[in-house]
């Protein structure tokens, strides 16, 4: 796997799991507090999305994951 790959995957995990710790009827519901993290992980991507920029993929490279050719490679022609 790729660091945007782990990038789409930790962020889609952590959506999920704030999600389920944020709302009431879940039953692991700890606090509407846990929502917050969700929003945190949505202005992450947002702000990824235009800077180019993010920490997680600073630490993936460090960890020697390869970076990808992109999620939208060329067609060869």
């Amino acid at each position: 796997m790729t660091v945007e790959r782990y990038i789409r995957v930790f962020a889609g995990l952590f959506i999920m799991v704030s999600l389920a710790l944020g709302i009431e009827q879940s039953p692991v519901f700890v606090s509407e507090w846990a929502l917050a993290f969700t929003a945190f992980v949505g202005l992450n991507l947002f702000q990824f999305g235009i800077t180019n920029f993010c920490p997680m993929s600073i630490i993936l490279r460090k960890f020697g994951v390869p970076e990808g050719k992109g999620c939208c490679p060329a067609e060869s022609a």
